[in-house]
């Protein structure tokens, strides 16, 4: 049997999916052949998403969710087991990266939003949706991670922390439910979304990738898909617990 990116088939869960990275993951996912449970906070942007897609001849579903919330990682999870059945691939991208004015200044509220967004949300569906895919006998996880997990800077310290509980996470979970479901780390770098704007389109940013990265430029969502349908298909069959960078080269900055 040939070795494919073909998804066709398979149920696939995206959070934050209804923007950014996470809305260029879902289409990049059904484009592979996979119906998609589209999961963010405002229910309307994931209907509009879901109605773009079986307007392309796609299958998905709308679900409000909460990354702050235990209780709507349960609910979700409910959701899609209801609607779908199950899942066969996870795709952990709900995050939040404000920027707080000093770290002293940083509020216990802020503090432990962020975690509850980026890590501890990843944390109880990688749990549910894992236990699941083994009982049913394979899956995958991506944890949609950050460059900024490698090297944080000090106007971003609890994210970057979250983002590299994520990494940690990726490890132990790849262990856990290995080896019928493998679990792997997309680590973006600076990608122009609707959500980075303020500074990604700047022409302070663009003067110091041009410096700085070795490709020069920030991302555009669609090129973070090619990264996570290969770690979510077949062709990565014997990928588990790795982190793979898609950052234009942030990682190894010119020097």
């Amino acid at each position: 049997m040939p070795i494919t990116m073909d998804l066709a088939g398979r149920v696939a869960v995206v959070t934050g999916g209804s923007r950014g990275l996470g809305r260029a993951i879902a289409l990049g996912l059904v484009e592979a052949g996979a119906a998609v449970a589209v999961a963010s906070r405002k229910r309307e942007s994931c209907a509009a998403l879901v109605a773009e897609i079986e307007a392309l001849g796609g299958l998905a579903s709308a679900h409000a969710f909460d990354a702050a919330s235990w209780e709507d990682c349960d609910r979700l999870f409910a959701e899609v087991t209801e609607r779908w059945g199950g899942a066969d691939i996870l795709i952990n991208n709900a995050g939040k990266s404000p920027v707080e004015p000093s770290s002293l200044e940083t509020s216990q509220a802020a503090f432990d939003h962020v975690f509850a967004v980026n890590l501890r949300s990843a944390f109880r569906l990688s749990a549910l949706f894992g236990a699941q895919m083994a009982k049913r006998g394979g899956g995958a996880i991506v944890n949609v991670s950050s460059s900024g997990s490698r090297k944080p800077e000090p106007s971003f310290a609890p994210y970057a922390a979250a983002k590299a509980g994520l990494n940690t996470l990726t490890e132990s979970f790849a262990k856990e439910y290995g080896p019928t479901v493998r679990v792997n780390t997309v680590m973006p770098g600076p990608f122009h979304t609707d959500g980075t704007k303020a500074w990604s389109r700047s022409e302070g940013f663009a003067e110091h990738a041009r410096k700085n990265q070795p490709l020069g430029r920030g991302g555009d969502p669609a090129e973070i898909v090619g990264a996570v349908v290969y770690l979510v298909s077949d062709l990565a069959s014997y990928v588990t617990g790795a982190c793979l960078a898609v950052d234009g080269g942030h990682l190894v900055a010119r020097g």
